[in-house]
């Protein structure tokens, strides 16, 4: 026990040494306790993901996005009434961190994130439940070949909430490596 004592105080010292070990805590405190806890209690193994694109993005407030947008979603069955009772109904935005959910079932209007067989997972809404397809708010149409037909084995989880912007702490450090054209906020 004098031994954790002393630890303990050395870690409440103001050296770098203290900070350097606190911050080696930390990380190994987050990497195989919180993440692994987390995921189990939500089902998945992605219980927290970083927005990295702009394909989810509303550009402007529920009523202009949708005056825009209606006849896409229109044309597939889905109504104002039916998208205005959809979760996180005004999108997602570059730099949101996204709660998921793997113990659900999954309908029309759900974020969805699934492996599509590119680099990094798609988060994109539900628009057909049979098959199921797919498509990113902000995007003019579903990208073809990876958002139809998606098999259930594929899906990772649903959104079910998000921490507005939080996430850009982390792609600050992967910005600069991203063409130019996929850079900042999203516009």
């Amino acid at each position: 026990m004098n031994g954790f004592k002393k630890f303990w105080n050395f870690l409440k010292q103001d050296t770098w040494s203290s900070w350097i070990v606190s911050f080696a805590l930390i990380i190994v405190f987050i990497k195989f306790i919180f993440f692994p806890v987390l995921s189990f209690a939500t089902g998945t193994s992605l219980p927290l993901v970083v927005v990295e694109s702009c394909s989810m993005y509303h550009e402007s407030g529920f009523e202009d996005w949708w005056s825009r947008n209606a006849a896409w979603y229109e044309s597939k069955g889905i109504d104002k009434t039916a998208f205005e009772s959809f979760t996180l109904k005004n999108g997602l935005n570059k730099g949101d961190i996204v709660f998921v959910w793997g113990r659900t079932s999954y309908k029309q209007g759900d974020i969805i994130i699934f492996n599509a067989g590119t680099q990094y997972p798609l988060i994109h809404r539900i628009v057909s439940e049979s098959p199921l397809g797919t498509k990113g708010d902000h995007n003019g149409g579903q990208i073809q070949g990876l958002e139809e037909n998606i098999p259930s084995e594929n899906i990772i989880g649903k959104a079910v909430g998000k921490i507005p912007l939080l996430g850009w702490i982390k792609l600050i450090f992967f910005e600069p490596f991203k063409s130019p054209d996929q850079q900042g906020f999203c516009s």
